[in-house]
């Protein structure tokens, strides 16, 4: 007769044929991944970008951004306050130098150069009035000083006569006291006299000059608004190209206010904006490469502002070609700072495969196999990228973003 199996026994079992099925699973899913390991996965050819590795030179560059403007611009300001009176060109018009470009309306200036004229006159009548006086005043001084030295003399003469009229008792004690004592109020007189003499001469000279200098300070302020009454016509200093001209006619302008601005539209500089975390990097003097559609113009950084605004920092190139037929005025184009320089390099074209690290993987193309290969990445620009270590000159790389098979080895590419 057959016993009933017991509950622990049942479950002993069950625990076992767990183990043994999930044996099983663990070694089907292993088997699986090997098998998937062995197999290489492929991709269709036309899927990514190839580039051949060449060689030649390479530039580590810096992008940046840029605005074409004219080699020179010029602000025409008015030097008066005053209405304007004809405008004569327009923007756009050309303008050789001499031409007057706008004219402005001079009476009430010219009234105010009349009136500084005529009191120019009158000052300079009364410096030679003043100098005639100042003449009179020292020769009257110098004849008083002369008159006052005879004068003396004559007391010294009569003192001497009293001390010999003593010597032979003809003169009293008293009269020769009052002898030396005018003699001695004469001498002090003098002194006195001399004094004011030569303070006279000081003051009169400082004086003099101080009358000088405010006819030349008058000469220089009539020769100021002469020069502003000429520049009323406005007149272009040079052959140019007029960028703005006010043509409002009647309407009062102050002076210092823009009234015409010239440009030279055969010659073209580039104002370069970069961002300022490349502060430290890029100086005065470095070479740059201006972007036209597929054409690189070369210049270098003439100027660098020493403001920041929102993180940006401009400056300005000067071009070898400044006056290429591609350039125009206010056009957008792309910079490129040159930082560093190698020749005779291994490159290929940059592309979504480089993440910017020192070191990464590449896929070397060799048939109909793409073979991941570890690279040293060198210098590198938006066009090219240095390539160093473990590659040749003539292998085919695939320079389309490849994250997707970092993980492989192999991989099969298929027509």
């Amino acid at each position: 007769m057959d016993r009933p199996i017991s509950k622990s026994v049942k479950n002993k079992n069950r625990n076992k044929r767990i183990f043994q099925i999930s044996a099983v699973a663990i070694v089907i899913i292993l088997l699986f991944a090997l098998v998937k390991s062995l197999i290489s996965p492929s991709a269709e050819k036309d899927a990514f970008r190839f580039a051949l590795v060449e060689r030649g030179d390479i530039e580590s560059t810096i992008s940046a951004s840029g605005l074409v403007l004219p080699s020179f611009e010029i602000m025409l300001n008015s030097p008066i306050n005053g209405d304007i009176k004809a405008t004569h060109f327009e923007s756009g018009d050309r303008v050789k130098k001499g031409d007057v470009i706008l004219e402005l309306d001079a009476t009430s200036t010219q009234l105010t150069y009349d009136q500084l004229k005529d009191q120019l006159e009158l000052k300079k009548n009364n410096v030679n009035l003043l100098n005639l006086q100042y003449d009179k005043n020292l020769k009257d001084l110098e004849a008083d000083d002369t008159i006052m030295g005879l004068k003396l003399n004559r007391l010294q003469s009569l003192l001497n006569d009293e001390n010999r009229l003593e010597a032979i008792g003809g003169t009293s004690a008293e009269d020769k006291e009052r002898a030396q004592m005018n003699l001695e109020i004469a001498q002090w007189e003098k002194k006195k006299l001399e004094n004011e003499l030569g303070y006279k001469k000081q003051s009169i000279t400082k004086e003099k000059r101080n009358l000088e200098l405010e006819v030349k300070i008058q000469e220089k302020k009539l020769k100021e608004l002469h020069q502003k009454l000429s520049e009323t016509q406005v007149k272009a200093p040079q052959d140019a190209v007029v960028t703005y001209a006010n043509k409002s006619i009647g309407k009062k302008v102050n002076e210092g206010e823009a009234l015409v601005r010239l440009a030279n539209l055969s010659s073209y500089k580039v104002e370069v904006s970069f961002s300022d975390i490349h502060s430290e990097k890029v100086k005065i003097g470095m070479e740059v490469k201006v972007r036209i559609n597929k054409t690189d113009l070369r210049g270098r950084i003439e100027s660098i502002s020493p403001e920041v605004n929102n993180n940006i920092i401009k400056g300005n190139v000067v071009l070898e070609e400044s006056s290429n037929a591609l350039l125009r005025p206010n056009m957008k184009v792309e910079v490129f700072i040159v930082t560093a320089k190698k020749d005779n390099v291994l490159k290929v074209l940059n592309g979504a495969a480089f993440t910017g690290a020192k070191t990464q993987k590449l896929f070397v193309v060799k048939g109909n196999e793409a073979i991941g290969r570890q690279v040293a990445i060198g210098i590198n620009n938006s066009d090219y990228i240095e390539l160093l270590g473990d590659i040749k000159e003539g292998e085919q790389i695939i320079v389309s973003d490849m994250k997707d098979y970092k993980h492989l080895e192999i991989l099969k590419l298929s027509e």
